[in-house]
């Protein structure tokens, strides 16, 4: 639908702007009425999804982070909020981050809380952004605290993004290596082991093992295309079951090569969450609710409910993480240390730099690693090929 901007003026006379999203003026009209609006001007910002399909695809974690230290630096220099939102409506491209930014600044202005307009975006601002923002607002502090979350947040996405840009590489070659096998065993492959079969002569296993995938491949690729598109779909089913979760969670962590650097990246999370939410004056026990979402891995969640209700008992932080080999023994022991010291923030700060620099490493030795095993596959794949294909027609040839 087309997106609306406007400027209307609200019950205390107060001029303000912003955007409202209606299938035509006149239903725009009629929704600021409802709001009790009277509308200064209405011009349309945009016709829709149909002319703009990436800026309507959704709100991505680049520009939550952008719009975070802006917002963080227009407050640091004593911008009052409803004016930094304001500003920043202007300011963001992605028209659905405008439409949220600019109801939050309404919302302010007419005397709402930040952190409680925030919370009625939850597919924008998680509960941990919200949490740390109520932190602020309760302790006076949210200039720092604003500087701090879009420090964390940069941290999080930059690490984040060199994950997948090393994953960009293989799965990119692999997909080609698997699209060209394809199309070799369905099309080129018959046509030269049709001439292998008419000759009479016994073909290698090889060749004959070949063929049979060939033909299979050949016969049968609709009935692949079912069996991968239902996989995928019976997949996420799946996932979303707690048994799910539980299965595709322990498996992840037990993968080989990749399990470690799933482990070393649950464990940043965790402990650079928890440092940002104690920083910001949160409880604990709060602090550990909201943690154990924002890990996203149902063995980590699990170990930190543990963890809360252990705490919420009157017992120590590493209880739980003791009798676990998913948590390393440094991690534990530094944070036991922590807590007995009061200084629980500064320890999770220090195991974050640790682990995110092995991180790091890993991500760097994975790229390497992944060089020599992509040439590897291709011989295999070559050495086959050669195998099942060349040689039969090399001895073809020299019978003739």
């Amino acid at each position: 639908m087309p997106v609306y901007k406007y400027k209307a003026l609200n019950n205390e006379k107060k001029t303000i702007s912003g955007l409202v999203e209606a299938a035509s003026e006149d239903e725009a009209i009629e929704l600021l009425r409802d709001n009790e609006l009277s509308i200064v001007s209405l011009s349309e910002e945009s016709k829709g999804i149909k002319k703009n399909v990436f800026v309507f695809g959704g709100i991505s974690a680049k520009d939550v982070v952008v719009f975070s230290r802006q917002f963080s630096v227009l407050v640091s220099a004593n911008v009052t909020l409803v004016q930094s939102l304001k500003l920043l409506v202007d300011q963001t491209k992605n028209i659905k981050l405008q439409m949220v930014v600019s109801e939050i600044a309404n919302e302010v202005d007419g005397g709402a809380r930040l952190s409680d307009s925030m919370a009625k975006h939850p597919k924008v601002f998680s509960g941990f952004y919200v949490n740390i923002v109520k932190s602020g607002e309760t302790s006076g502090k949210l200039d720092e605290v604003l500087n701090y979350l879009a420090d964390e947040l940069e941290k999080d996405y930059d690490m984040t993004s060199k994950i997948k840009g090393a994953m960009i590489y293989p799965a990119f070659v692999m997909s080609g290596l698997g699209v060209v096998g394809a199309v070799m065993m369905i099309v080129i492959v018959p046509k030269l082991t049709a001439m292998m079969q008419e000759s009479g002569g016994e073909l290698p296993v090889a060749t004959r093992i070949l063929i049979s995938v060939s033909n299979f491949l050949a016969g049968y690729w609709w009935l692949i295309l079912i069996l991968m598109a239902g996989s995928f779909f019976g997949s996420r089913y799946f996932y979303a079951t707690p048994l799910g979760k539980k299965f595709f969670g322990t498996l992840i962590l037990r993968l080989p090569i990749f399990g470690k650097l799933f482990q070393r990246i649950y464990l940043v999370r965790f402990t650079r969450s928890l440092q940002t939410l104690l920083m910001g004056g949160v409880s604990i026990t709060k602090a550990l609710s909201i943690v154990a979402d924002v890990v996203n891995n149902y063995v980590y969640k699990n170990l930190i409910d543990e963890t809360r209700n252990e705490i919420e008992e009157g017992n120590s932080i590493s209880t739980v993480f003791l009798k676990s080999k998913e948590i390393p023994s440094m991690v534990t022991q530094m944070m036991a240390i922590g807590e007995k010291t009061g200084r629980l923030d500064t320890i999770l700060g220090r195991i974050t730099d640790f682990y995110t620099r092995e991180v790091n490493n890993i991500v760097a030795n994975l790229m390497t690693l992944m060089e020599p095993i992509i040439m590897v596959i291709m011989g295999i794949g070559v050495g086959i090929m050669v195998a099942a294909v060349i040689m039969p027609m090399y001895n073809m040839a020299q019978q003739v």
